[in-house]
Protein backbone atom coordinates (compact mmCIF):
# COMPACT_ATOMS: atom_id res chain seq x y z
CA UNK A 1 0.00 0.00 0.00
CA UNK A 2 2.80 2.38 0.88
CA UNK A 3 3.80 2.75 -2.64
CA UNK A 4 0.34 4.22 -3.89
CA UNK A 5 -0.44 7.45 -4.33
CA UNK A 6 -3.02 8.79 -2.11
CA UNK A 7 -6.15 10.94 -3.34
CA UNK A 8 -7.50 12.72 -0.75
CA UNK A 9 -11.27 12.95 -1.45
CA UNK A 10 -13.54 15.52 0.04
CA UNK A 11 -17.27 14.71 -0.03
CA UNK A 12 -16.20 11.10 0.05
CA UNK A 13 -19.57 10.55 1.40
CA UNK A 14 -21.62 12.41 -0.98
CA UNK A 15 -22.71 11.87 -4.68
CA UNK A 16 -19.51 12.86 -6.42
CA UNK A 17 -16.74 11.67 -3.77
CA UNK A 18 -18.69 8.40 -2.83
CA UNK A 19 -18.42 7.76 -7.23
CA UNK A 20 -14.71 8.38 -6.78
CA UNK A 21 -13.73 6.52 -3.44
CA UNK A 22 -15.45 3.27 -5.73
CA UNK A 23 -13.80 4.01 -8.67
CA UNK A 24 -10.15 3.79 -7.10
CA UNK A 25 -10.94 1.02 -4.80
CA UNK A 26 -12.59 -0.95 -7.66
CA UNK A 27 -9.31 -0.75 -9.27
CA UNK A 28 -6.69 -2.44 -7.07
CA UNK A 29 -3.57 -2.39 -9.26
CA UNK A 30 -4.23 1.43 -10.76
CA UNK A 31 -1.46 2.65 -8.31
CA UNK A 32 -3.77 5.07 -6.38
CA UNK A 33 -5.06 4.79 -2.62
CA UNK A 34 -8.39 6.80 -0.76
CA UNK A 35 -8.38 9.14 1.81
CA UNK A 36 -11.85 9.44 2.27
CA UNK A 37 -12.45 12.74 4.32
CA UNK A 38 -15.53 13.92 5.84
CA UNK A 39 -16.55 15.19 9.05
CA UNK A 40 -18.20 12.30 10.89
CA UNK A 41 -16.01 9.42 11.04
CA UNK A 42 -18.87 7.67 12.45
CA UNK A 43 -21.65 7.87 10.47
CA UNK A 44 -22.84 4.63 8.88
CA UNK A 45 -21.61 5.79 5.00
CA UNK A 46 -17.87 6.95 6.43
CA UNK A 47 -18.02 3.25 8.08
CA UNK A 48 -19.23 1.89 4.80
CA UNK A 49 -15.96 3.63 2.99
CA UNK A 50 -13.80 2.37 5.52
CA UNK A 51 -15.48 -1.34 5.30
CA UNK A 52 -14.15 -0.87 1.26
CA UNK A 53 -10.57 -0.27 2.21
CA UNK A 54 -10.28 3.70 2.58
CA UNK A 55 -8.48 5.68 4.95
CA UNK A 56 -11.39 7.93 6.47
CA UNK A 57 -10.15 11.02 8.41
CA UNK A 58 -11.78 13.54 9.69
CA UNK A 59 -11.85 17.47 8.52
CA UNK A 60 -14.03 20.14 7.98
CA UNK A 61 -14.04 22.58 5.02
CA UNK A 62 -14.98 25.22 6.96
CA UNK A 63 -11.73 24.82 8.85
CA UNK A 64 -8.24 25.52 7.15
CA UNK A 65 -6.02 23.71 9.41
CA UNK A 66 -7.91 20.81 9.46
CA UNK A 67 -7.43 20.63 5.65
CA UNK A 68 -3.74 21.23 5.98
CA UNK A 69 -3.75 18.19 8.12
CA UNK A 70 -5.95 15.85 5.96
CA UNK A 71 -4.04 16.71 2.74
CA UNK A 72 -0.90 16.32 4.26
CA UNK A 73 1.17 13.83 2.50
CA UNK A 74 -1.42 12.79 0.17
CA UNK A 75 -0.31 12.96 -4.03
CA UNK A 76 -3.58 14.94 -4.75
CA UNK A 77 -7.02 15.36 -4.07
CA UNK A 78 -10.49 15.53 -5.22
CA UNK A 79 -12.29 18.79 -4.18
CA UNK A 80 -16.06 19.49 -4.21
CA UNK A 81 -18.55 21.62 -2.01
CA UNK A 82 -22.38 21.22 -1.45
CA UNK A 83 -24.04 24.46 -1.87
CA UNK A 84 -27.06 23.19 -1.10
CA UNK A 85 -26.51 22.08 2.83
CA UNK A 86 -25.85 26.25 2.97
CA UNK A 87 -27.42 28.08 0.32
CA UNK A 88 -24.56 30.41 0.63
CA UNK A 89 -22.18 32.00 -1.94
CA UNK A 90 -20.10 33.50 0.54
CA UNK A 91 -19.41 30.40 2.48
CA UNK A 92 -18.68 28.13 -0.35
CA UNK A 93 -15.85 30.83 -1.55
CA UNK A 94 -14.22 30.64 1.65
CA UNK A 95 -14.64 27.12 1.80
CA UNK A 96 -12.45 26.81 -1.70
CA UNK A 97 -9.93 29.46 -0.76
CA UNK A 98 -9.10 26.77 2.44
CA UNK A 99 -8.83 23.96 -0.10
CA UNK A 100 -6.85 25.62 -2.44
CA UNK A 101 -4.57 27.04 0.82
CA UNK A 102 -4.39 23.79 2.05
CA UNK A 103 -3.93 21.85 -1.20
CA UNK A 104 -1.20 24.54 -1.71
CA UNK A 105 0.57 23.99 1.39
CA UNK A 106 0.23 20.35 1.17
CA UNK A 107 2.47 20.56 -2.24
CA UNK A 108 -0.07 18.35 -3.93
CA UNK A 109 0.78 17.14 -7.09
CA UNK A 110 -2.73 17.11 -8.62
CA UNK A 111 -6.24 18.83 -7.70
CA UNK A 112 -9.06 18.17 -9.82
CA UNK A 113 -11.68 21.21 -8.69
CA UNK A 114 -15.43 20.08 -9.32
CA UNK A 115 -16.93 23.62 -10.66
CA UNK A 116 -18.96 25.02 -12.61
CA UNK A 117 -19.77 28.01 -15.17
CA UNK A 118 -19.68 31.88 -13.76
CA UNK A 119 -22.60 32.39 -15.87
CA UNK A 120 -22.14 36.43 -15.03
CA UNK A 121 -19.50 36.34 -18.38
CA UNK A 122 -22.70 35.39 -20.47
CA UNK A 123 -25.28 37.29 -17.93
CA UNK A 124 -23.86 40.33 -16.55
CA UNK A 125 -25.37 41.66 -13.41
CA UNK A 126 -26.49 44.00 -14.84
CA UNK A 127 -28.67 42.06 -17.69
CA UNK A 128 -32.41 41.59 -16.44
CA UNK A 129 -33.15 39.03 -18.83
CA UNK A 130 -33.00 37.26 -15.62
CA UNK A 131 -32.95 38.53 -11.98
CA UNK A 132 -30.28 39.75 -9.98
CA UNK A 133 -30.16 37.25 -6.65
CA UNK A 134 -28.56 38.18 -3.29
CA UNK A 135 -27.06 41.09 -5.36
CA UNK A 136 -24.47 39.51 -7.16
CA UNK A 137 -25.27 36.49 -8.82
CA UNK A 138 -27.54 35.39 -11.77
CA UNK A 139 -27.30 31.65 -10.66
CA UNK A 140 -25.44 31.78 -7.29
CA UNK A 141 -24.55 27.63 -7.00
CA UNK A 142 -23.08 28.46 -10.08
CA UNK A 143 -21.31 31.76 -9.94
CA UNK A 144 -19.86 31.30 -6.68
CA UNK A 145 -17.80 28.00 -7.99
CA UNK A 146 -16.80 29.95 -10.94
CA UNK A 147 -15.28 32.27 -9.47
CA UNK A 148 -13.63 30.53 -7.03
CA UNK A 149 -11.42 28.90 -9.68
CA UNK A 150 -9.14 31.76 -9.57
CA UNK A 151 -8.21 30.66 -6.08
CA UNK A 152 -6.01 27.95 -7.17
CA UNK A 153 -4.45 29.64 -9.82
CA UNK A 154 -3.47 32.06 -7.73
CA UNK A 155 -2.54 29.53 -5.39
CA UNK A 156 -0.17 27.95 -7.95
CA UNK A 157 -1.75 24.89 -7.11
CA UNK A 158 -1.68 22.46 -10.14
CA UNK A 159 -5.21 21.60 -10.92
CA UNK A 160 -7.84 20.56 -13.19
CA UNK A 161 -11.34 22.10 -13.59
CA UNK A 162 -13.90 19.77 -14.26
CA UNK A 163 -17.54 21.51 -15.17
CA UNK A 164 -20.24 18.44 -14.16
CA UNK A 165 -23.44 19.39 -14.92
CA UNK A 166 -27.49 18.13 -14.22
CA UNK A 167 -27.19 14.84 -11.97
CA UNK A 168 -30.07 12.27 -13.54
CA UNK A 169 -30.13 11.52 -9.91
CA UNK A 170 -31.75 14.84 -9.11
CA UNK A 171 -34.98 12.91 -10.74
CA UNK A 172 -34.76 10.83 -7.83
CA UNK A 173 -33.23 12.76 -4.50
CA UNK A 174 -34.01 16.44 -6.10
CA UNK A 175 -37.89 16.16 -6.10
CA UNK A 176 -37.67 16.87 -9.94
CA UNK A 177 -38.85 13.30 -10.94
CA UNK A 178 -41.94 12.92 -12.89
CA UNK A 179 -45.34 14.06 -10.80
CA UNK A 180 -48.96 13.65 -11.26
CA UNK A 181 -50.17 16.70 -12.42
CA UNK A 182 -54.40 17.54 -11.96
CA UNK A 183 -54.86 15.31 -15.26
CA UNK A 184 -53.64 12.46 -13.72
CA UNK A 185 -50.84 12.45 -15.80
CA UNK A 186 -46.84 12.12 -15.03
CA UNK A 187 -44.55 15.17 -16.05
CA UNK A 188 -41.16 16.46 -15.97
CA UNK A 189 -41.07 20.10 -16.03
CA UNK A 190 -38.21 22.49 -16.99
CA UNK A 191 -38.04 25.69 -18.48
CA UNK A 192 -35.63 25.03 -21.36
CA UNK A 193 -37.98 25.25 -24.15
CA UNK A 194 -36.86 22.63 -27.04
CA UNK A 195 -33.09 22.74 -25.45
CA UNK A 196 -30.45 20.17 -24.65
CA UNK A 197 -29.78 19.48 -20.86
CA UNK A 198 -26.20 17.94 -20.89
CA UNK A 199 -26.26 15.19 -17.52
CA UNK A 200 -24.64 12.82 -16.20
CA UNK A 201 -24.74 9.84 -13.95
CA UNK A 202 -23.26 10.95 -10.63
CA UNK A 203 -20.56 7.25 -10.65
CA UNK A 204 -19.74 8.64 -14.30
CA UNK A 205 -18.50 11.83 -12.96
CA UNK A 206 -16.54 10.05 -9.96
CA UNK A 207 -15.20 7.65 -12.75
CA UNK A 208 -14.20 9.97 -15.00
CA UNK A 209 -12.44 12.16 -12.15
CA UNK A 210 -10.11 8.81 -11.36
CA UNK A 211 -9.18 8.73 -15.25
CA UNK A 212 -8.26 12.46 -15.12
CA UNK A 213 -5.85 11.81 -12.21
CA UNK A 214 -4.33 8.38 -14.22
CA UNK A 215 -3.59 10.47 -16.99
CA UNK A 216 -0.82 12.55 -14.51
CA UNK A 217 -0.31 16.04 -15.81
CA UNK A 218 -2.31 15.76 -19.06
CA UNK A 219 -5.08 17.97 -17.83
CA UNK A 220 -3.51 19.91 -15.47
CA UNK A 221 -4.15 23.75 -15.76
CA UNK A 222 -7.09 22.51 -18.25
CA UNK A 223 -10.98 23.06 -17.92
CA UNK A 224 -12.71 19.89 -18.83
CA UNK A 225 -16.68 19.99 -19.33
CA UNK A 226 -18.25 16.51 -18.82
CA UNK A 227 -21.57 15.43 -19.65
CA UNK A 228 -22.96 11.60 -20.00
CA UNK A 229 -25.76 12.81 -23.17
CA UNK A 230 -27.42 15.75 -23.94
CA UNK A 231 -31.14 15.35 -24.17
CA UNK A 232 -34.16 17.66 -24.34
CA UNK A 233 -36.65 17.63 -21.99
CA UNK A 234 -39.05 15.46 -24.28
CA UNK A 235 -36.41 13.18 -25.08
CA UNK A 236 -36.07 12.39 -21.71
CA UNK A 237 -39.48 12.21 -21.09
CA UNK A 238 -39.73 9.63 -23.54
CA UNK A 239 -36.97 7.32 -22.45
CA UNK A 240 -39.19 8.45 -18.38
CA UNK A 241 -41.83 6.79 -20.16
CA UNK A 242 -40.42 3.64 -21.82
CA UNK A 243 -38.69 3.13 -18.47
CA UNK A 244 -42.08 3.30 -16.29
CA UNK A 245 -43.91 1.59 -18.70
CA UNK A 246 -46.58 4.97 -18.38
CA UNK A 247 -46.47 7.87 -20.34
CA UNK A 248 -44.32 10.79 -18.80
CA UNK A 249 -45.11 14.21 -20.88
CA UNK A 250 -42.48 17.16 -20.89
CA UNK A 251 -43.79 20.32 -19.20
CA UNK A 252 -42.27 23.45 -20.49
CA UNK A 253 -42.77 25.98 -18.37
CA UNK A 254 -41.61 29.69 -18.79
CA UNK A 255 -38.46 30.39 -16.35
CA UNK A 256 -40.42 33.02 -14.01
CA UNK A 257 -42.76 30.29 -13.65
CA UNK A 258 -39.99 28.00 -12.66
CA UNK A 259 -38.66 31.07 -10.28
CA UNK A 260 -41.87 31.14 -8.07
CA UNK A 261 -42.35 27.53 -7.31
CA UNK A 262 -42.44 27.11 -3.83
CA UNK A 263 -38.99 24.85 -2.99
CA UNK A 264 -35.59 26.38 -1.53
CA UNK A 265 -33.63 27.51 -4.19
CA UNK A 266 -36.28 27.65 -7.01
CA UNK A 267 -35.06 31.06 -8.10
CA UNK A 268 -31.54 30.11 -8.46
CA UNK A 269 -32.33 26.65 -10.14
CA UNK A 270 -34.88 28.28 -12.41
CA UNK A 271 -32.44 30.99 -13.59
CA UNK A 272 -29.73 27.84 -13.99
CA UNK A 273 -32.16 26.15 -16.41
CA UNK A 274 -32.96 29.91 -18.20
CA UNK A 275 -29.08 29.97 -18.58
CA UNK A 276 -28.89 27.01 -20.17
CA UNK A 277 -31.73 27.46 -21.94
CA UNK A 278 -30.61 30.56 -23.68
CA UNK A 279 -26.77 29.87 -24.41
CA UNK A 280 -27.85 26.15 -24.97
CA UNK A 281 -24.77 26.53 -27.61
CA UNK A 282 -21.77 27.25 -25.54
CA UNK A 283 -22.99 25.07 -22.46
CA UNK A 284 -23.23 22.21 -24.77
CA UNK A 285 -20.02 22.62 -26.78
CA UNK A 286 -17.83 23.04 -23.28
CA UNK A 287 -19.36 19.55 -22.90
CA UNK A 288 -17.36 17.08 -25.30
CA UNK A 289 -18.96 13.40 -24.99
CA UNK A 290 -16.42 11.56 -27.06
CA UNK A 291 -13.52 13.37 -24.89
CA UNK A 292 -16.06 12.25 -21.70
CA UNK A 293 -16.07 8.51 -23.38
CA UNK A 294 -12.05 8.52 -23.66
CA UNK A 295 -11.65 8.85 -20.31
CA UNK A 296 -14.41 6.61 -18.71
CA UNK A 297 -15.61 4.04 -21.55
CA UNK A 298 -18.20 2.69 -19.33
CA UNK A 299 -20.18 6.22 -19.50
CA UNK A 300 -23.62 5.58 -19.14
CA UNK A 301 -26.62 7.13 -21.72
CA UNK A 302 -29.65 8.26 -19.85
CA UNK A 303 -31.53 4.87 -20.67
Amino acid sequence: MTDKKIIAILGATGAQGGGLVRAIMNDPSGGFTVRALTRDVTSDKAKALAALGAEVVAADVDDVESLKQAFAGAYGAYCVTFYWEHFSPEREMAQVKSMAEAAKAAGLEHVIWSTLEDTRNWVPLSDDRMPTLMEKYKVPHFDAKGEANQFFVDAGVPTTFMNTCFYWENFIYFGMGPQRGPDGKLAITFPMGDKRLPGIAVEDIGKTAYAIFKRGGEFVGKTIGIAGEKLTGSQMAEALTNALGQEVIYNDVPPEVYRSFDFPGADDIGNMFQFKRDFEQDYCQARNLDVVRSLNPSLQTFD
